[in-house]
């Protein structure tokens, strides 16, 4: 007994030491009393995994933190280590390959990404408060709004940010932003991610943003009844479809908006910024704000026939649209420079658009957070 105490002694002790070996800070993405991973002043992140029987462990995970699988080096407790170059700030997923299998990280909390729940990994940028929950400012609230879709069959969840306010001034009415998401990740992304409700919040705070309420629901959407010969089973093929005879009417029949097109935007990332380019250009009856962040790299853009020749008439088209914008970090090279020339593209034919660079940023969320800081400020101005 003496002995089982004096070793419970000891091990707590040893516990207790200030870990002065310990380069870095533990990362604020962290579960709670997690050391690693570790971040140091200079963005380097050390990344450690117990895995006493591996043969061989990666670090992989987006493009902002490593390029390329890292291979990690493992000590005499069977712990594996490894430190990355100077990583971008921002919200970055990653995992470990041990022995070929892709495992999450235990000491970090995971968000749906890749397609699957994923580790994740925050990296503080300063001077970049912008998506920070700030005290003393009024906040918004986020519901979960289910409902049965009858063009997939299936329940669905949105994701609606209703801004300071909305519960107080009952008779007022409030545009609305539809944001979309990219490929493998859902409608949790803008909310948790992307932080997106407290940058609304930031914004409308400093009176750099109209009050608005935000819609985040799922891009993907699969009809019912499938048949092979219209590819009705591909993934996102309803969607259109319950964007426009459901979700919008469920919004507009539930919460107090402004029903009509002057005050109806769209935008998204990725795959997001392809369907709301493609949806919203072809019923501009519909929305009059229109953004795109990092949309898909898109080889022979002719402005006389994308889009359903929406282009074809410049003025008229300067005319019905409010706002098209679009963005793309510039170290996501392909997409950034697809971008740069549909934009100037579209300015030599006469049609007005925007265009933000995100600097350094790469196809992760810390563009995406940067995008629609620049892109809220602008919606809904007379």
């Amino acid at each position: 007994m003496k002995t089982t105490l004096l070793i419970l002694l000891a091990l707590t002790l040893a516990s207790a030491r200030p870990c002065a070996a310990l380069e870095g800070t533990p990362a604020p993405s962290n579960v709670s009393g997690a050391e690693y991973p570790r971040l140091t002043t200079d963005l380097r992140v050390t990344f450690q995994l117990k895995a006493s029987q591996a043969q061989q462990v990666l670090l992989e995970g987006g493009a902002g933190l490593v390029k390329a699988p890292l291979a990690m080096t493992r000590d005499e407790t069977g712990t594996w280590t490894v430190t990355t170059p100077p990583a971008v700030p921002g919200f970055h997923y990653y995992w470990f390959t041990v022995d070929g299998l892709r495992v999450n990280d235990p000491a970090s909390y995971a968000w749906f990404g890749w397609g699957r729940e994923t580790s994740g990994l925050e990296i503080p940028e300063e001077g970049s408060e912008f998506y920070t929950r700030r005290p003393n400012i009024p906040s918004g609230d986020v519901r979960e709004r289910w409902y049965l879709s009858k063009t997939t069959g299936q329940w669905r969840r949105a994701h609606v940010y209703t801004p300071p306010g909305y519960e107080s001034k009952t008779r007022t009415r409030y545009p609305v932003l539809y944001l979309l998401h990219g490929a493998g990740e859902n409608e949790r992304g803008w909310v948790e991610q992307g932080r997106a409700g407290t940058i609304l919040d930031n914004l409308i705070a400093e009176g750099k943003a109209k009050p608005m309420i935000l819609v985040v629901d799922s891009g993907y959407a699969r009809f019912a009844s499938q048949t092979v010969d219209t590819n009705r089973s591909a993934a996102t093929a309803a969607f259109e479809t319950v964007m426009l005879e459901e979700l919008i009417p469920l919004i507009d029949a539930h919460y107090r908006t402004r029903a009509d097109r002057r005050h109806r935007a769209m935008a998204g990332l990725s795959m997001g910024s392809g369907q709301t380019l493609n949806l919203a250009l072809r019923h501009l009856d519909r929305f009059a704000w229109i953004g795109g962040m990092s949309g898909p790299p898109r080889a022979g853009f002719d402005v006389n026939t994308a889009y359903d020749g929406v282009f074809r008439d410049p003025a008229a088209f300067n005319r019905k649209v409010r706002l098209l914008w679009f963005s793309a970090g510039t170290a996501e090279e392909r997409f950034h420079s697809s971008t740069v020339a549909i934009h100037e593209s579209l300015n030599r034919a006469g049609i007005k658009s925007v265009f933000y660079s995100s600097p350094g940023t790469d196809h992760e969320w810390q563009t995406w957070r940067r995008s629609l800081h620049d892109f809220a400020p602008r919606l809904f101005r007379d």
